[in-house]
């Protein structure tokens, strides 16, 4: 799909059940694909509820009652549902991402010190260096086809290896986080069915032949971070600013335990990794995405193309980036939040009340899982123009920025992502630098389809044909 001349592009989605649709059909259109069981109205009305069975789920979709479970009732509504948690466990163990309560408190700031700005300049370093060695290759190979979601994956992973580990990830490890992750996500069943239902455990359906090979790819990740722990074990701890380095200090969290049998709270080498593995998840895999469908969308609406690259040439020139020079790719950055509000990579947001409560004057029980679903409020017909447009002025000024609990692509309130500015500028740096030197263009009657099993990814990748801007100035 490409717009036409002074047309607007209105990029691929699931088509919308329409509205009467049976609770069963829009159970398996979701367990298939996880934005596929929404109805039209979905995206017009504020805070509505279903139930299925004995379950019932309350959806907040407008900024006073996101505003409610994400801020002021945090409390009552930090845990993560039952399906979330069983999707992620075996891949994350008690990593921040699904952990709740003081262990998360204790995770969270622990974590936070590696990721604070005044790191930032050193990762931004990195961040050139292996986008300049992807540059490389890529040039070595010019006018080839490539699948650019496993390009941006690479990258991402070999860029978060160096930056928040510290570690010259090799290629070959590399490789086999991306495969893993791929792996693992094709493998889930996000939706379980037992609880969605509100079945007792017993009940579970699960898919064998599905699970065996999650445990697999949780696997072959879990190998990779022990071999880059054990790396720094070998070495001796250093005094590098990085967020394995700080987890395994001889005086870091780990060791104010005063139970030096207790080596589920931090952090252990299991802790350790754990921790690991949600940076992982959170800088390689849903950044990798966000390139991906950038790329795409760039490719199909040429003339938002042509004022990126204008950017791009005029701020960063022949020049190696720095900082400053992603601070002034304003529209290279709104490109990049417009494509997260299209295509935001974790779709679906979900929590369990512990207790009974209200939502913005609405009851809930205790164990009535709250849905605050981004792609429903990143496309709302009440809260945006054009809502399926890819408008990347948007975000450019003089225009107004966006409620802040209506545009949540990192989450919003006490558990927004840590990495939030990390992965903006890791996007926005890695877009610019490789938009400098490469124009991708879309495969030939490859039809882009939207899946969703975990974090939104074009279906089967993307894949896209290659040429350096300056074998086209040539031609």
């Amino acid at each position: 799909m490409e717009a036409a001349a002074g047309e607007e592009l209105v990029p691929p989605m699931p088509p919308r059940l329409r509205e009467g649709t049976p609770i069963w059909s829009k159970l398996m259109k979701s367990r298939d694909n996880l934005i596929a069981g929404w109805t039209q109205d979905c995206f017009e009305r504020k805070v509505f509820d279903f139930s299925i069975l004995n379950q019932r789920y309350i959806v907040c979709n407008d900024a006073a009652s996101v505003r409610e479970v994400f801020l002021e009732k945090n409390a009552n509504f930090d845990l993560k549902s039952p399906q979330m948690r069983r999707a992620l466990e075996p891949l994350l163990g008690d990593g921040l991402f699904v952990s709740d309560g003081d262990l998360w408190r204790q995770r969270r700031e622990a974590c936070a010190p590696s990721l604070r700005s005044e790191h930032l300049p050193n990762y931004v370093k990195q961040m050139v260096a292996t986008t300049n060695e992807m540059a490389g290759d890529w040039l070595s190979r010019d006018n080839e086809t490539i699948d650019v979601l496993e390009e941006m994956a690479h990258l991402t992973a070999r860029i978060i290896g160096r930056t928040v580990f510290g570690d010259d990830t090799p290629d070959d490890e590399a490789r086999q986080v991306v495969t893993g992750f791929s792996h693992y996500i094709r493998s889930i069943e996000q939706m379980d069915i037992a609880s969605s239902l509100g079945l007792p455990a017993l009940a579970r359906i699960t898919n064998p032949f599905g699970a065996l090979k999650g445990r697999r790819a949780a696997s072959t990740i879990h190998d990779v971070i022990d071999r880059i722990i054990s790396r720094y074990r070998d070495a001796g701890i250093s005094e590098r600013n990085t967020l394995l380095a700080h987890f395994l200090a001889p005086d870091g969290p780990g060791s104010n335990t005063a139970d030096p049998g207790v080596t589920s709270c931090p952090f252990s080498d299991l802790a350790a990794r754990n921790e690991a593995i949600v940076m992982f998840m959170a800088g390689h895999e849903t950044t990798a995405n966000t390139l991906t469908w950038a790329w795409y969308l760039l490719a199909a609406a040429p003339h938002h193309r042509a004022r990126l690259q204008a950017e791009v040439d005029a701020v960063l020139g022949d020049n190696e980036p720095t900082l400053e020079d992603v601070n002034r790719l304003h529209f290279t950055r709104a490109v990049i939040e417009e494509t997260l509000r299209l295509y935001p990579p974790v779709p679906v947001l979900s929590r369990q009340a512990r207790e009974d409560d209200t939502i913005i004057g609405k009851p809930v029980k205790a164990g009535d899982i709250i849905l605050v679903v981004p792609w429903l409020l990143h496309r709302h017909d009440k809260h945006w123009e054009a809502p399926n447009a890819f408008r990347p002025e948007r975000f450019v000024a003089p225009a107004k920025r966006p409620d802040r609990f209506v545009y949540v692509p990192f989450s919003v309130g006490h558990r927004v992502c840590l990495g939030q500015r990390f992965g903006l500028t890791e996007a926005v740096l890695c877009l610019a630098m490789l938009a400098r030197r490469f124009e991708l263009d879309l495969s030939p009657g490859h039809e882009v389809e939207v899946s969703c099993r975990l974090t939104l990814r074009p279906e089967g990748g993307l894949p896209m044909m290659m040429k350096s801007r300056q074998s086209e100035e040539r031609g």
